[in-house]
């Protein structure tokens, strides 16, 4: 009988990154995760859902920094304001420690359509919880929806950015950049 031992999420996460990375993501079954991780293939189950999950696990806690953020936000602050420091805050769910992991991830995800369409959809859901955020805040939903769209615009800009090798500042610091280019950009020069 197997001995349980903890941490089983932690290796079946690195077990799926490794071999996703090596084999591809399609010729990876999640039999094969839970050999790799030292577990069985049911506490793969109890873990995740699918073996796309792996990828995506951690997606409600983002969406939690977000939203919170959001409602913390100075009252005189200006929506766009807002979504920045929603979007600067999510900097602090990704440290330099996941730099490596990050990049692995994105390769593994660019490189299967699937899995583009489910990050797509994970975005998309991020982006209506922080215009529900917005809308609670008392921001019109049109200009809720169009500020929390182009803050996930410019996180996942960020975020693409952060993951290039080479580079060393923080997604914070990243995306407030971008919300300085963004004001460029809007601005009469």
């Amino acid at each position: 009988m197997v001995r349980w031992e903890p941490g089983a999420k932690e290796r079946l996460r690195a077990a799926a990154l490794d071999l996703y990375a090596e084999r591809g993501f399609e010729q990876t079954t999640a039999t094969d995760i839970a050999q790799v991780a030292g577990v069985t293939e049911r506490t793969f189950f109890r873990h995740f859902a699918d073996k796309r999950e792996v990828l995506f696990d951690g997606q409600e806690q983002l969406q939690a920094v977000f939203v919170e953020a959001v409602s913390k936000a100075s009252d005189e602050a200006a929506t766009i304001e807002v979504v920045a420091q929603a979007v600067a805050s999510g900097g602090s769910f990704f440290d330099d420690d996941q730099r490596p992991h990050s990049r692995t991830r994105q390769t593994v995800i660019d490189a299967n359509p699937g899995l583009q369409e489910r990050e797509l959809l994970k975005l998309a859901a991020l982006a209506r919880a922080v215009a529900s955020a917005l809308t609670d805040r008392g921001v019109s939903e049109p200009k809720a929806v169009l500020a929390a769209e182009i803050g996930v615009a410019v996180f996942g800009v960020a975020f693409r950015q952060w993951i290039a090798v080479g580079e060393r500042r923080s997604l914070g610091v990243i995306a407030k950049d971008l919300f300085r280019d963004l004001t460029d950009l809007t601005s009469k020069a």
